[in-house]
């Protein structure tokens, strides 16, 4: 193994050899550039000192041989945000992640961090600011520590940092999360209270078209985003000889300073999908259809008065006079809760795959964590083979004594017929 004298480390030089030159002074040493060579670095002046520091603000100002970049560890952090803002323009992301990675980074960000180069930004400054809007939300935080992870990678592929510091945070706590679905109750009450909306006596104003009554009897039927089907078009209605298929294809989008419209895709690539439609909200979308001419095929079934989308703030400020009119306000019941109630359905009857592929979802996971309420059913099996072989009167000791293997399926499956027949339970 070689002995010889250590490398001299990338953006780093090595001792300074002062030379006179009789009226003047050269100070030299030999710099490491960013492409990994050694070059020769000089500078004169009058005296040894000024030759000295000359020579440092050389290499200070150095340009970066072999880089590649305009970025370095000495440029500002508002430099990084441009010059990925510029790159995020031309990513093959929806109009609406970008419009929130911006508001994200003006917002919360760049308020953070504009103060400091890129060679000032550390883990533990990440970990400090994280932790700060952990403790106003999560969901913030984790929108945050994403957009961050984003942006040093950026700047790790131009070299302008030689580390990424969201690395080695702290892994943010996720609060407790409990979904809720609607009981089949609930659901009753807000048919009637939607039904009976404004109907009464004395109601002054238009009375009501029954637009979004129908369009929770879609949600419930579907499990659709409530943008999805606000987007719908009777161009995206089939009727098979087996029922109504829809193909999800769009959906109804809000953004800041413009009005709500439809979007030629749903949310994600999953989202564009084919779905049959249960009759009880087939039924309300071809009467809904019938409303409307041949030459509307690709107007939205659920538009208003001008032709124009369903706004997406007018459905939820009528489905809340809904809810309070069913007497179910305070428990934060939104019109999302028809598409967890689906989910919750189609998971127990049909399996979390089946619910994932009706959301549109590319995983299960999301779908367990976010729309599927927790089954409080109770399997009371365990509890009948306990007392069939533990009892203190008659217990049966073969399962105790069974050598496992098929003796003991064939025991187990005795024991269900048991159960099923009432025997155990002596």
């Amino acid at each position: 193994m070689s002995r010889g004298r250590p490398r001299t480390a990338i953006g780093t030089f090595g001792e300074i050899a002062l030379t006179d030159l009789g009226n003047r002074y050269r100070a030299s040493t030999r710099y490491r550039d960013l492409d990994g060579r050694l070059r020769r670095v000089t500078a004169t002046a009058r005296s040894a000192r000024a030759a000295e520091a000359e020579l440092k603000a050389r290499l200070v100002e150095r340009p970066r041989h072999g880089g590649g970049g305009v970025l370095g560890a000495g440029s500002a952090f508002g430099d990084l945000c441009e010059l990925w803002l510029a790159d995020l323009e031309l990513r093959d992301i929806s109009e609406g992640s970008k419009h929130n990675y911006r508001d994200d980074l003006r917002l919360h960000v760049r308020p953070a961090f504009d103060a400091y180069t890129l060679g000032e930004i550390t883990t533990g400054r990440v970990e400090w600011f994280l932790k700060q809007q952990a403790a106003i939300s999560y969901s913030r935080a984790k929108h945050l520590r994403t957009l961050l992870n984003q942006v040093f990678t950026f700047a790790l592929r131009h070299d302008a940092m030689t580390r990424n510091p969201v690395e080695g945070t702290s892994p943010l706590a996720r609060p407790k999360h409990e979904v809720h679905a609607l009981s089949l109750e609930q659901v009753h009450a807000l048919r009637a209270a939607a039904a009976a909306w404004r109907t009464g006596t004395g109601v002054r104003g238009p009375r009501p078209d029954g637009k979004v009554r129908d369009i929770c009897e879609v949600l419930l039927g579907t499990s659709l985003r409530p943008g999805e089907v606000l987007a719908l078009r009777p161009c995206d209605v089939t009727e098979a000889s087996a029922g109504m298929v829809i193909h999800v294809r769009g959906t109804v989008v809000r953004r800041a300073g413009v009005a709500d419209f439809r979007q030629d895709h749903p949310k994600t690539h999953a989202s564009n999908r084919r779905l049959a439609v249960p009759e009880f909200a087939a039924e309300v979308i071809r009467r809904r259809m019938a409303l409307m001419g041949p030459e509307e095929r690709e107007v939205t079934i659920f538009h208003n008065r001008d032709g124009g989308v369903l706004t997406l703030h007018n459905l939820r400020r009528t489905f809340r006079e809904f809810v309070k009119d069913a007497g179910l306000d305070g428990l934060g019941i939104t019109p999302r809760w028809y598409r967890r109630t689906g989910a919750t359905v189609i998971a127990r009857g049909l399996g979390l795959d089946s619910a994932a592929a009706f959301l549109g979802h590319t995983s299960t996971a999301v779908t367990e964590e976010h729309y599927v309420a927790v089954d409080q059913m109770i399997d009371r099996s365990p509890a009948r083979v306990l007392e069939l072989t533990l009892r203190p009167i008659d217990a049966d000791g073969r399962l105790l004594s069974a050598s496992g293997g098929a003796k003991e399926d064939e025991l187990l499956d005795e024991i269900d017929d048991d159960a099923e027949t009432g025997d155990v339970a002596r």
